[in-house]
This record gives structure tokens, sequence and C-alpha cells, in this order.
């Protein structure tokens, strides 16, 4: 049993070592995504994206940081839960805008300096690298 323990734990480390290489290959991480449209509408205010390490996802919305865990790889988008500092601005309800999007995001396409994230509900973010 202690054999296909292992064995089950190899398979699961080798996998998620490949997921963390491909998304590096399509070029969403080491980058900085800035948020220019949300379901077609350009976005007003500042947000951003980063993919800071494997299986994490952080930003600043206009008013607070977040960060949040990335359950799948590329090019299924599933982050959360998505936790945030707590400051309020005048901007507060774009941010809760953002951040309930990016929760129901499901697949992403990176396609050179763009990033489109969608929802299974039609919500549709663009990303564009700030590089």
């Amino acid at each position: 049993m202690k054999w296909f323990t292992s064995i089950a734990l190899l398979v699961v480390s080798l996998t998620a070592c490949r997921a963390d290489d491909f998304q590096r290959i399509y070029g969403g991480a080491d980058r900085v995504w800035l948020l220019k449209e949300l379901n077609g509408a350009p976005f007003p205010v500042r947000a951003t994206l980063t993919f800071p390490k494997a299986g994490e996802i952080a930003g600043e919305g206009p008013c607070n940081r977040y960060f949040g865990g990335m359950k799948a790889p590329y090019p299924t988008f599933d982050a959360g839960p998505i936790g945030s500092t707590r400051r309020g601005c005048p901007e507060i309800e774009a941010e809760i805008a953002f951040l309930a999007a990016l929760e129901t995001a499901t697949n992403s396409k990176v396609d050179g300096e763009t990033l489109v994230l969608t929802s299974s509900d039609g919500t549709k973010m663009l990303f564009k690298t700030s590089d």
C-alpha cells in the first residue's frame, strides 16, 4: 500500500510541474496584466493580475491588494478563494465587479500581449501586459 501511495504522489507531482511549465510556456506568468475591458466595456480604473508563483494569483484592484490560489492548469482558470485587504475608496463598486468576475472565470487564453478570461455565464475580461 505504501508503494501505491508513493507512486500516486509522484504522478501528482509530475503533473503539477507540467501544468506550471505549460502556463509559463504560453506567457501568462512573469507579467503584470492590466484589466482593460470587462464585458466589452472599458474598465475605468486600474486593476492588475499576476501569477507570482505556481498555483497562485495576486494583484491590485482599484482599492485593495488581493491574493488567491490557482487550482487548475492553463488554459483552465480556477482561482480562489480570493482574499484581499479591506480599504474603502470611491471605486469600491468597480473593485467588487472585478473580483467577482475573477472568481467566476473558468477559461484563459494568452495571445501575445493579451490575456482573456471568460466564464460559463458569459463574463469576459480583457487584460493587456504592462511590459
